[in-house]
């Protein structure tokens, strides 16, 4: 009899109008932050996305440069002119060998030695991921990390006018060979074998721990003597401010414009998530208030009817009841649906991604969403549709 007389006092209108609202707000919601999920490993590995945002930089070489060397160094005031600018988050520099070191290779009982150049950054801003890439004074293994072109200049270039066979990463990967450090009248041979192909940083690279030390063992550079860098690591607080480009161009500094165009690129992903999720959030936040204002109105439509039977002897658990269920069925059925929307568009994409990246397939970022869409939005309701009769049938 109870419930009889709730449900007529039920506008369909009003519940249609919070069942889509929420429908769009919650599928909006759950499928940014999959595809948050699904775009950021591909997107950190293949470019940097969602890391710092780092580019490379050095100087202009001019025809005074190659007279005198040392200017294409970054003496200390130049450091911290750079380090001081607005849009600079952070700064490291380019570690660079100073001692020799040649890789040899044998291959069907022949022998190959060419000489190299070893650089090094700090670990973070590396795109290159691994437990192969660490070092210390007693490992007789050194990792080396090489830029992925390199191996695209070999395969599609070289190989190609000397009729050799190409090579995939994995078989790279597998290729063992030693690495003879010479230098101070000192000789140490390493075993080593490239642990990754970085599409960010143009350099042959070994662990930063085992450069600052083989400088220092081997090199010219000792522990207190200062060594000025020739390239450096920025990191940008914003990379569409448009004082960037002014400072690079009047301080005669040397950018890979490719690399800062990928990182506007980034900022302006980033803007698009946040701003969706924002729209999305707001949608679903006047959906909640509407339901709600509703519901107050339906209160004070039927204030007679709630206080009467109050005073008949049912209590406000008992006429909160109905509402609270229905409400709460209604959320969550919508919100499922809204997973279910989210899950299939999110198919409608991964057909066209999955053929350029490997993405995972999982779907835990929605379901996670939607479970604690569900559980937060149906305890606030239940909480608020107890106060509102409570305060309806005691006022009088």
């Amino acid at each position: 009899m109870l419930y009889k007389l709730q449900r007529k006092t039920l506008i369909p209108i009003q519940l249609t109008g919070y069942i889509v609202t929420l429908l769009v707000g919650v599928s909006i919601v759950l499928l940014a932050v999959q595809a948050y999920y699904d775009l950021r490993p591909v997107l950190t590995e293949q470019t940097g996305v969602f890391k710092a945002h780092t580019v490379t930089v050095s100087k202009n070489i001019t025809i005074y440069k190659t007279v005198n060397k040392k200017n294409i160094y970054f003496d200390n005031k130049e450091l911290k002119k750079i380090e001081q600018q607005p849009f600079i988050k952070n700064i490291a520099c380019f570690n660079t060998a100073t001692f020799n070191a040649k890789a040899a290779i044998r291959f069907e009982g022949q022998s190959m030695i060419t000489d190299l150049f070893f650089e090094s950054v700090p670990d973070e801003y590396l795109d290159v991921q691994s437990t192969e890439w660490q070092w210390d004074s007693t490992s007789g293994f050194l990792p080396v990390i090489i830029p992925e072109d390199y191996l695209n200049l070999y395969n599609f270039g070289f190989a190609e006018s000397q009729s050799l066979p190409v090579i995939s990463k994995n078989l790279l990967s597998q290729v063992t060979f030693n690495i003879i450090v010479e230098g101070n009248g000192k000789r140490k041979i390493y075993n080593s074998r490239i642990i990754g192909l970085s599409g960010k940083i143009n350099s042959i690279l070994v662990p930063d721990k085992f450069l600052k030390w083989a400088n220092v063992e081997f090199g010219t550079q000792s522990t207190t003597s200062e060594s000025h860098p020739s390239r450096l690591l920025l990191e940008f607080t914003d990379a569409n401010d448009e004082r960037i480009p002014h400072f690079i161009e009047t301080n005669g500094l040397n950018i890979n414009k490719a690399e800062l165009e990928a990182n506007k690129i980034v900022s302006l992903l980033r803007f698009v998530l946040i701003f969706v999720l924002v729209i999305a959030a707001i949608v679903i936040t006047l959906s909640v208030s509407f339901i709600i204002m509703s519901f107050n109105l339906i209160i004070q439509k039927n204030r007679k009817l709630f206080v009467n039977l109050y005073q008949i002897g049912y209590t406000t658990s008992q006429i909160a009841k109905y509402y609270k269920w229905v409400i709460s069925i209604i959320t969550a059925l919508d919100i499922i649906i809204a997973a279910l929307l989210a899950s299939f568009t999110r198919s409608i994409y991964l057909k066209k991604l999955t053929n350029i990246f490997e993405i995972d397939s999982n779907l835990i970022p929605v379901t996670i969403s939607a479970s604690v869409l569900i559980i937060t939005i149906l305890v606030t309701y239940n909480h608020i549709i107890h106060r509102i009769v409570s305060h309806t049938v005691k006022a009088d």
